[in-house]
């Protein structure tokens, strides 16, 4: 363990704190307490009385001076009430009433002002960062490391996703938040070396929930990472030297005054706050107007099915009639297409698409110079120059959006080149989804051109490996609770192939263990305002009516969500509201059938409903029921299997 770290659990357990200042939330429920002990600033958090955070260090240290130590409280804190509402139409609640309290610690070292630090107390949740002020002359900084801790009470467990090691995996592009998340670990330790990305989901014994991540992070800092350490105590670690191909610095520069992002603290006592907040949202504003009204749209993408060899102009020609017979406003043309098709056949095509009300988003490499990714086109997202070259023949043939994929790193000059790509995509009307690449930060509000990222072990692996099929129950029962949560993702899922074959005959590549419903209900509880699902021409003639017909119609942006039941890796049941319909979804990743009743009290009574559910084989059926007076439902799901309900 790190000798600071040590240190600060020795003060934990030997130092009596100072007095206690308290922030608490407008329901008066979830309290902080920040103290002072020989100079070091450390924080803890209750809810409803039950310790969820015990003391837990603050304070960062930079090249103009250590801000972790020797620091003087100046006065009592500044308080003030923030109570804001505002409208997106691309995360789970549309509108949106953040209502908190805010208090502002401001500390001074050696005399001077040194920095504050800032909290933010809603119902459910915690978020603080850091204003660091000049120094004599100093006008920028470098943050060389921040101290910020989350010291977990004993016997909490966790659920979390491994930093991977740098320049690893697929031509070297780690990391790109692709790892599998170990579930009801104990505490104690740090991955596989590296820590664990965000977000990070921990259970404090029976009292409740813990879910840790950041937001606002842009050009102007790096993303972070959780590094684990003994007794239950977590703190914020910076990007690895050697992501990146080593190039770019692993601490960020700030100008001074200066803040950093906000580091986020959902808590409750069920699931529900944890499945239902919007604090990424809440904490950001727009960087930057949108340059015309954008379109959440769905659509299909032929690689997840047909790999490489088929971006083709036949097969991609093919998909657009595709979504055009679903009524699909997109297809998404992924690698390969600058060498396999060419930008005067992609013309053509965005040309016949058009005709059809199908638009087109373009793939493309994010590379320069950190790592070994072939497929094209390369060379072009790095480029100021050629970048907004491209993009100028992209809105001149009328493309929708673009798909940028590998980037592999978190550092500073990382970030700047999303908000580069992002700032240019608006620039000339497109919109941008990330892969192989970083968790969004609040994005969605930040850049109003945002569609979603990756982050996550999404559809290709299903076609890659049979393990993945295996485990995509369990899967979409862990993204639903943590990755989720936090940020539109880009999964590319709900195949109608029994086979991950161009041809679905079987014996050939991966076979898909859940049931259609299953495939249906995950279309409802992953969240992304843009859609390209694993779709193909075949499902029109080999899936069943039912389920196609269901894919027609499901939205991709919802005015609400409701969490009913679940548990992280096991199973889930959600409530998504799309203006007056509500759709609810679950699947059930354990072994025996899950048998349980669901209340539906935002139903009138007596209300219609479809039921789509599955028998123990699997075979999906739908039939007709009604809401009975107690606004209750039983509902069956066995293993693997899924389960929708509509009114």
């Amino acid at each position: 363990m790190n000798f600071k770290y040590l240190l600060y659990l020795c003060l934990f357990c030997f130092l009596k704190l100072n007095a206690q200042s308290v922030v608490t939330s407008p329901d008066g429920k979830l309290k902080v307490f920040l103290s002072i002990s020989n100079g070091m600033p450390f924080y803890s958090i209750s809810y409803n009385q039950k310790t969820f955070l015990e003391n837990s260090p603050l304070g960062l240290t930079t090249n103009v001076g250590d801000f972790s130590t020797g620091l003087f409280l100046k006065t009592d804190p500044d308080q003030n009430k923030i109570d804001e509402t505002y409208q997106l139409p691309n995360i789970k609640q549309r509108n949106v009433h953040y209502v908190a309290n805010e208090a502002v610690f401001s500390f001074t070292k050696d005399g001077k002002m040194a920095i504050d630090i800032i909290f933010r107390v809603s119902n459910n949740n915690v978020a603080f960062r850091y204003k660091v002020y000049p120094q004599n002359e100093s006008r920028s900084c470098v943050v060389q490391e921040e101290s910020s801790g989350f010291l977990l009470p004993e016997g909490t467990t966790t659920f979390l996703c491994p930093q991977s090691k740098p320049m690893t995996g697929f031509a070297r592009t780690a990391p790109s938040y692709e790892t599998s998340y170990t579930l009801d670990a104990p505490m104690g330790k740090n991955g596989i070396g590296e820590g664990y990305t965000f977000p990070c989901l921990f259970k404090v014994k029976n009292d409740g929930w813990v879910l840790l991540s950041e937001t606002s992070v842009d050009s102007g800092y790096c993303g972070s990472r959780l590094l684990g350490h003994d007794k239950g105590l977590y703190t914020i670690g910076f990007p690895m030297a050697g992501e990146n191909n080593g190039n770019g610095t692993t601490a960020p520069g700030i100008s001074l005054l200066g803040e950093t992002p906000w580091r986020t603290i959902t808590i409750g006592e069920t699931l529900a706050p944890i499945v239902t907040t919007t604090i990424p949202f809440d904490l950001v504003k727009p960087k930057y107007e949108a340059s015309k009204e954008y379109q959440y749209t769905k659509g299909s993408w032929s690689w997840i099915i047909k790999m490489d060899n088929n971006t083709t102009f036949p097969v991609q020609k093919q998909y657009i009639d595709f979504s055009a017979s679903m009524g699909y406003e997109t297809i998404l043309i992924d690698a390969l297409w600058d060498t396999q098709i060419g930008k005067e056949k992609i013309a053509e095509l965005a040309e016949y698409g058009a005709k059809k009300g199908v638009g087109l988003y373009l793939w493309y490499n994010s590379n320069g110079y950190w790592n070994d990714a072939l497929q094209g086109p390369r060379g072009k997202m790095d480029n100021p120059t050629i970048r907004r070259q491209e993009m100028a023949w992209m809105k001149s043939i009328g493309v929708k959006g673009i798909k940028v994929d590998f980037f592999g790193g978190d550092k500073q000059v990382t970030m700047k080149l999303y908000e580069d790509i992002l700032t240019d995509a608006n620039d000339f009307g497109l919109m941008v989804i990330f892969h192989g690449c970083t968790l969004p930060r609040g994005w969605e509000r930040m850049y109003p051109n945002f569609a979603a990222s990756e982050a996550v072990l999404a559809s290709e692996n299903l076609y890659f490996g049979q393990a993945s099929c295996d485990n995509e129950a369990s899967n979409a029962a862990t993204h639903t609770f943590i990755r989720n949560v936090v940020g539109s993702m880009d999964f590319g899922g709900s195949a109608l192939n029994k086979f991950y074959n161009s041809e679905n005959i079987p014996n050939k590549g991966s076979k898909r263990i859940t049931s259609d419903v299953f495939a249906l209900a995950t279309a409802v509880l992953f969240q992304s305002g843009v859609q390209h699902f694993a779709l193909a021409p075949n499902n029109l003639t080999d899936a069943p009516a039912w389920a196609v017909d269901f894919m027609k119609e499901v939205p991709t942006t919802w005015d609400e969500v409701l969490f009913l039941e679940g548990y992280p890796g096991k199973y889930v049941v959600l409530a998504r509201r799309k203006e007056a319909k509500w759709y609810i979804a679950g699947v059930n990743a354990q072994k025996e059938t899950l048998i349980t009743k669901i209340k539906l009290p935002m139903i009138v009574s007596g209300t219609a409903l479809k039921h789509y559910f599955d028998d123990e084989k699997l075979n999906g059926n739908i039939k007709a029921i009604k809401l009975n007076d107690d606004h209750e439902v039983e509902i069956k799901i066995p293993s693997n299997g899924g389960v929708l309900l509509l009114n």
